[in-house]
């Protein structure tokens, strides 16, 4: 008995050893392409990836993604993604609000980094109006910009102020606010204010990157619904409409977006969010369109997947939509290009790691990149399957489980025919 339990634990001893990791080669690696930069170009190079690498890489994470030369030299790369700096919304402190001759004003004290617009929190409703902003000393101006809140007529509202860059500490806003049309004596007075935020500046905002468009669009009842299938491990990020521009009517339409994977019977791997599009114009000043939703959809990333979007008409005529675009962050690559050189960036084998570069650690991206671009997709014509060189344990790992499962059965016979015997 104490030799069976023994040998039980040195088979569960053995199931736990993992064996080296894989070396990455270019004939284990199933998908290919070629990297095109222009002739004699020398320095950091950059490519962005397109939908086609997250669905033929074998996860989503791209832990297979290698670049090589013409001689099979693997070359180290950085992988950055649009849009995953730290930079939030800054709060920003309201200072000196007053009130003078109908209008409101006040100062903004920024945060101290660049910023390029500034979002006001006022508690009114249905009104229009215009904030002219300055410098705190008023030498600088920074234009005058619309405001409006138009829920009660199911539009949108707007108050943020698209600046242009600048890192004044303080900054200067009057606000002028009129009700809007039909709208019943909203209270406009300094109260309204409550706060302002501060987005990253606009050369801090996400990039994205087309995954799938279709522009086959039809009518359910009161909605109007488009349905995009997309391949495993693509991820989408945000979805964008397309109207015909001979349309100029006001609108505010909320959308629900569901992600369904394929094949699944389980209602809970079905992802559904919801948003919003629009667009208001109203001479001489406000103007907002609103044409896209941010869509974090995991669902796709395990397996394929059916987005379908639906757009809420209720009483109104549909929205004379061309296309609808589901898009990702803008994800690329960049490496240190020689000339003469080819490059190949391969994907496509299970068994790799996420590779780890020293160029990525110390990467500093240029701000004038050569820019590089993928060629089509093809197989690697000298592709062969990985062998599977694990030790014959390691390989069938249910083969320790089922010999100990086997043994404790034999064990527990020989116990209870024990017990039998000494009964009788």
């Amino acid at each position: 008995m104490k030799a069976a339990l023994a040998l039980a634990a040195l088979l569960l001893q053995i199931a736990t050893v993992s064996s080296n990791d894989p070396i990455a080669s270019p004939q284990y690696l199933r998908f290919e392409r070629t990297i095109a930069i222009p002739v004699n170009a020398t320095g950091q190079a950059c490519a962005s990836l397109d939908a086609s690498v997250f669905a033929h890489a074998t996860s989503e994470s791209l832990n297979d993604l290698r670049l090589y030369t013409a001689t099979a030299t693997e070359i180290p790369f950085n992988f950055s993604v649009s849009g995953t700096q730290s930079i939030e919304d800054d709060p920003a402190a309201i200072h000196d609000l007053t009130s003078s001759n109908g209008d409101i004003a006040f100062d903004v004290g920024m945060p101290p980094r660049p910023y390029s617009a500034i979002v006001l929190d006022l508690s009114a409703k249905d009104f229009l109006g215009t904030a002219q902003v300055s410098s705190a000393d008023g030498k600088t101006p920074l234009g005058t910009f619309a405001l409006f809140d138009l829920t009660s007529q199911h539009l949108s509202r707007s108050t943020t102020l698209p600046l242009q860059e600048s890192t004044l500490a303080h900054l200067h806003i009057t606000l002028h606010l009129t009700p809007a049309p039909g709208s019943i004596n909203p209270n406009l007075n300094p109260s309204i204010v409550h706060g302002a935020t501060v987005p990253p500046s606009r050369e801090a905002q996400t990039l994205y990157t087309p995954i799938a468009t279709t522009s086959s669009i039809t009518r359910r009842g009161r909605y109007t619904v488009a349905t995009i299938p997309i391949p495993a491990h693509v991820p989408v990020e945000r979805v964008s409409f397309t109207l015909d521009p001979k349309f100029t009517k006001n609108f505010y339409r909320t959308v629900t977006i569901t992600a369904v994977p394929q094949g699944t019977r389980n209602n809970a791997a079905i992802e559904t969010m919801s948003g919003a599009i629009s667009h208001v114009k109203l001479p001489p000043t406000i103007e907002s369109n609103q044409l896209s939703i941010d869509a974090a959809l995991g669902a796709n990333l395990r397996s394929p997947a059916t987005v379908t979007l639906f757009i809420d008409n209720a009483n109104n005529a549909p929205l004379p939509l061309t296309a609808v675009q589901l898009e990702m962050r803008q994800r690329k690559i960049c490496f240190d290009a020689s000339s003469p050189s080819t490059y190949h960036l391969m994907y496509g084998d299970p068994t790799l790691h996420a590779p780890v570069y020293d160029y990525a650690a110390h990467f500093t991206p240029s701000s004038n990149p050569i820019p590089a671009t993928l060629t089509a997709e093809h197989r690697n014509p000298t592709f062969i399957p990985r062998r599977d060189t694990r030790p014959y344990l390691e390989s069938h790992p249910e083969l320790p489980w089922t010999i100990f499962l086997a043994l404790l059965g034999i064990l527990g016979s020989i116990v209870l025919r024990r017990a039998r015997t000494r009964h009788n």
